[in-house]
C-alpha cells in the first residue's frame, strides 16, 4: 500500500507530532523532569502516615491520646513457660526454678525493663501448666527487633536446662526479628524480579532487544519520577511503604502496557507499507488516544481510594494515580520522540528464532501473525454469539458465585504465616492457655487527674466487670502514666485469635462494661484499641466507604467511555463486562483462600477469610487496568467500522489485530502479579492471585469471547447515541487514510458517525 495523507486531531496526536518534530527537546524535557522530581523528593524527604491517622473511630482516638501525651509505648515481650505434659505444675519447685531463671536471664541482658513474675501478676493458666514472664524492651519500639537477639539467646539457654518444660519467647520485638529474618527479602525479591520478567516477555513479543527495552525504560523512569513526586506530595498527604510497593506494581504494569500498545501500532503501520513519519502519526492518533482514555480512566478509578477516609488507602490511591499519569504522559510524549530518533534501529538486537526476517516485511497483515488462534476463536464466537454469551457469561457467573459468601477480616498471625515458624506455634500456645493474651484489647484512659479517687475506683471497677461480664478471663493489667494523666488497661479477650468471638467480647467491653464504669466519670475518655478493635474499626469504616467508591468509579468511567466513543451502548457494556471480570476475581479469591478449594495449587491454604482491604483495592485496581484492554480493542473495532466495514467485520478485524498486543500485555501483567502470589504472607498471596486471575480472565474470556459476542448481538445498536446527547464534547479521534470511504459509516439515527 502506498502512503496516504493522514489527517489527525486530538491531544495525543498533537503531542506525538510535536515530539516527533522536536525529538531531542522532548527527550531532554523528560529526563529533566525525572531528575528534578527525584532530586526534589530526595531533598524534602518523605512524610509517612502516622499511627494516629491510620484509622478513624476509637482506634484513631486512642492513638491520638498517646501521641499527644508524648508516650512512647515500648515493645512488650512475653516468655511462655509451659509443662510439656501434666506432670509439672506452676506450683512445683522445678517450674518455680525455671521462672526464676528466666527472670534472671532476661534482666542480665541489660536490654529489658519492668520484668514481672507470673507469681506476682497472676499470669498462670487455669490448669496450672502455663505461666507468663512479661517485660518491655528498652529503647524505641520501632527498632526493638534489632536489639532483641541477646534476650532470645538468654531464653534459649534457660530452655536447655529445663527439658521437661517448654520455654519460648514471643512479642513485638521477637516477631519483628523473626519475620525480618524469614521474609524480609520477600518484597525486594518480588520487586527486583518483576522487571526482568517483563523484559523477557517483551523480548519474545517483539523479537528485538531495543524494542523490548523501550517499554521497560519508560516504566522504570516513570516509577523513578513518581517516587520523587511521592516525597513532595507526602508533605500534604502522607505516604507509606505499602503505597510505594503498590505504586511500583501498578507503574510497571501500565507503563509497559502503554508503550506496548504504541509500539505495536507503529510497527504494524510500517509493516503495512507506510513510511516512518506517517506510521508514527497514525500510532499517535490511535494508540496514543487509547492510552490517554485508558490512563484517565485508571486515574479516575485510583482516585476512588481517596473516598475511603483511610490514610493507607488514600496514600495507595494517590501514589497509583500519579504513576499512571506520569506513565501516560511519557507514553504520548517521549516515546514518539524516541521512536522518531531510532527509526528502523528500533529493530536492532534481533533474537534468533523470535524475529522472522532481517527486515520488516512490507505486506499488510504480517504484524498480526500471533492472531491465528483468535481468528479461529472469533469465527466460532461470531457465528454463534448467543451460545457464546450464554456459555462464557454463565461460566463467569459460576466462578463469581462464591463471592456471595465472602468474609473479610484482618488476618491473625497464624492465618497470615501458617504454623511453619516456631513463633507462630508459640502464638497459638499462648492463645490456648491465655485466650486473648497475645493480643489483648488496650483501653487508653485519659482523665484530668488519673489519680483522682473516682478515676481509680472506676478503673478497678472496669477491671472487675471485664472479667465478671465474660469478656475476659483475666488477668487485666493496669499501667499508670501519672505525669500525662493517662492509664493503659490491657484486657485479654475471650475468643483469643478467633476474631469473630473476640469481637463479641470487644462489643461487651465497649457497649456494657465501659459505660457502667469509666463512662460515669466526668472528663474521662476511654477509647478501646488493639488488634481486634483495629480490625473491627477498619471493617466498619471500609464498609461505609464501599458504596461511595463504587459509585464514583462506575459513574466517572461510564461518562468517560461515553465521551470517548460517543456511544451509550459501548459505555454501558464496558461497565457491565468490567464488573463481571471483578466479580469473577472475587469468586476465585473466596474459593481458594476462604474455602481452600485448590489452594495448594498456588502454594496457599484456606484461612477462612479474605484480608479486609483487598476487595475494595482489587475493585479499584482491576476496574482501572481492565480498561487498558477494553479501550484498545474497542478503539480498533470503531476504526474499522468507520472505514466502511460492517459491524461484524469490524469486530473480527478489531479483536484479531489487537490479539497479539493484548496477549503480550496480559502475560506481562499476569507474570508480575503472580510474583506477588509467591510471597510468604497470605495477604500478599491473595493480592497476587486475585490480580493475576482477573487479568487473565479479562484478556481471554471477556475481550476474546464476551465482548465480540455481545457486540455481534447488538449489531448497529453498538453505535447508538441519542440525539439529545449529540451536544456532548467529542473526544474521538480522526485517522482517515485514503482507504476510508467517507460518509459510509452512519449511526442508528441516520447521521454519519464522526471519526
Amino acid at each position: 500500500m502506498v502512503n496516504g495523507d493522514t489527517r489527525v486531531r486530538g491531544l495525543a496526536a498533537r503531542a506525538g507530532g510535536w515530539s516527533a518534530r522536536h525529538r531531542w527537546a522532548a527527550v531532554g524535557i523528560w529526563v529533566l523532569f525525572v531528575v528534578l522530581a527525584m532530586g526534589l523528593g530526595s531533598a524534602g524527604g518523605r512524610v509517612d502516615v502516622k499511627d494516629s491517622d491510620q484509622l478513624k473511630g476509637e482506634t484513631h482516638t486512642a492513638a491520638k491520646i498517646i501521641e499527644d501525651a508524648g508516650i512512647e509505648e515500648p515493645a512488650s515481650e512475653t516468655v511462655l513457660i509451659q509443662a510439656k505434659d501434666g506432670s509439672v505444675k506452676a506450683t512445683d519447685s522445678e517450674f518455680r526454678s525455671a521462672v526464676t531463671a528466666v527472670v534472671k536471664a532476661v534482666e542480665g541482658t541489660g536490654k529489658v525493663t519492668d520484668v514481672t513474675s507470673p507469681y506476682d501478676t497472676q499470669t498462670i493458666s487455669k490448669d496450672g501448666r502455663s505461666a507468663l514472664v512479661q517485660f518491655d524492651m528498652r529503647g524505641d519500639s520501632e527498632t526493638a527487633g534489632e536489639r532483641v537477639e541477646p534476650v532470645l539467646k538468654a531464653v534459649e539457654d534457660v530452655q536447655k536446662d529445663h527439658g521437661s518444660l517448654r520455654i519460648e519467647e514471643i512479642g513485638g520485638a521477637s516477631m519483628m526479628k523473626t519475620f525480618d529474618d524469614a521474609f524480609g527479602d520477600d518484597f525486594q525479591k518480588a520487586e527486583y524480579s518483576a522487571v526482568p520478567v517483563a523484559l523477557g516477555i517483551l523480548l519474545i513479543a517483539f523479537g528485538a532487544l531495543v524494542a523490548a527495552l523501550l517499554p521497560v525504560l519508560l516504566a522504570v523512569t516513570a516509577i523513578m519520577a513518581t517516587m520523587g513526586l511521592m516525597g513532595i506530595v507526602s508533605h500534604v498527604m502522607p505516604m507509606s511503604d505499602t503505597a510505594n510497593s503498590v505504586m511500583l506494581l501498578v507503574g510497571l504494569a501500565v507503563g509497559v502496557d502503554y508503550c506496548l500498545f504504541y509500539l505495536r501500532r507503529e510497527r504494524e503501520e510500517r509493516q503495512a507499507g507506510r513510511d516512518a513519519q506517517t506510521a508514527l502519526r497514525v500510532a499517535a492518533a490511535t494508540s496514543g488516544r487509547a492510552i490517554i482514555v485508558s490512563g484517565v480512566t485508571v486515574c479516575v478509578a485510583m482516585a476512588g481510594m481517596l473516598f475511603t477516609g483511610l490514610a493507607e488507602f488514600e496514600a495507595m490511591g494517590l501514589a497509583s494515580l500519579m504513576v499512571v499519569a506520569v506513565a501516560m504522559v511519557g507514553s504520548v510524549t517521549v516515546l514518539p520522540a524516541l521512536l522518531s530518533l531510532l527509526g528502523e534501529r528500533v529493530e536492532k538486537g534481533k533474537i534468533p528464532f523470535l524475529h522472522p526476517d532481517s527486515k520488516l516485511r512490507r505486506n499488510r497483515g504480517q504484524g498480526n501473525r500471533e492472531s491465528r488462534f483468535w481468528t479461529a476463536v472469533l469465527k466460532g464466537v461470531l457465528a454463534r454469539p448467543v451460545i457464546s454469551v450464554v456459555v462464557a457469561g454463565g461460566a463467569l457467573l459460576a466462578i463469581a458465585a462464591p463471592a456471595v459468601g465472602m468474609k473479610t477480616q484482618n488476618l491473625t498471625l497464624d492465618q497470615e504465616f501458617g504454623d511453619s515458624l516456631p513463633i507462630v506455634q508459640t502464638y497459638n500456645r499462648v492463645n490456648e492457655a491465655f485466650p486473648g493474651g497475645s493480643e489483648p484489647a488496650e483501653v487508653v484512659v485519659k482523665a484530668n487527674d488519673i489519680n483522682a479517687p473516682e478515676v481509680k475506683s472506676a478503673l478497678a471497677d472496669f477491671r472487675d466487670r471485664a472479667i465478671s461480664s465474660g469478656a475476659s478471663r483475666g488477668p487485666v493489667e493496669i499501667k499508670l502514666h501519672d505525669e500525662q494523666n493517662v492509664a493503659f488497661v490491657y484486657v485479654p479477650l475471650v475468643g483469643g485469635s478467633d476474631l469473630d468471638k473476640a469481637g463479641v467480647s470487644l462489643d461487651t467491653l465497649r457497649d456494657d462494661v465501659r459505660p457502667a464504669t469509666l463512662g460515669k466519670v466526668d472528663g474521662v475518655e476511654a477509647p478501646i484499641t488493639g488488634q481486634v478493635a483495629g480490625s473491627k474499626d477498619f471493617n466498619d469504616q471500609l464498609a461505609g466507604s464501599v458504596i461511595p467508591v463504587f459509585a464514583f468509579v462506575v459513574v466517572f468511567a461510564f461518562g468517560l467511555m461515553l465521551l470517548s466513543f460517543r456511544s451509550l451502548t459501548i459505555a454501558a457494556t464496558s461497565i457491565v463486562l468490567n464488573l463481571l471480570s471483578v466479580g469473577a476475581a472475587y469468586g476465585i479469591l473466596v474459593a481458594v483462600f476462604q474455602h481452600g478449594w485448590g489452594a495448594s495449587l498456588v502454594g496457599a491454604e484456606g484461612v477462612g477469610a479474605i484480608i479486609t482491604w483487598l476487595p475494595l483495592f482489587l475493585f479499584v485496581i482491576l476496574f482501572g487496568l481492565s480498561m487498558d484492554y477494553h479501550v484498545f480493542v474497542v478503539s480498533r473495532i470503531r476504526e474499522a467500522r468507520l472505514r466502511g466495514r460492517t459491524t461484524k467485520d469490524a469486530i473480527q478485524h478489531g479483536v484479531v489485530t489487537t490479539a497479539g498486543v493484548v496477549t503480550s500485555a496480559a502475560v506481562i501483567m499476569v507474570a508480575v502479579f503472580a510474583i506477588f502470589g509467591t510471597l510468604s504472607m497470605q495477604s500478599m498471596k491473595q493480592m497476587g492471585v486475585g490480580l493475576a486471575a482477573a487479568v487473565l480472565i479479562d484478556a481471554t474470556i471477556i475481550r476474546g469471547v464476551l465482548l465480540p459476542a455481545v457486540m455481534a448481538l447488538l449489531g448497529e445498536r453498538n453505535w447508538y447515541l441519542p440525539k439529545w446527547l449529540h451536544r456532548l464534547p467529542d473526544l474521538t479521534h480522526d485517522e482517515a487514510p485514503e482507504t476510508v470511504t467517507r460518509g459510509s459509516a452512519r449511526d442508528d439515527e441516520g447521521e454519519r458517525v464522526p471519526v
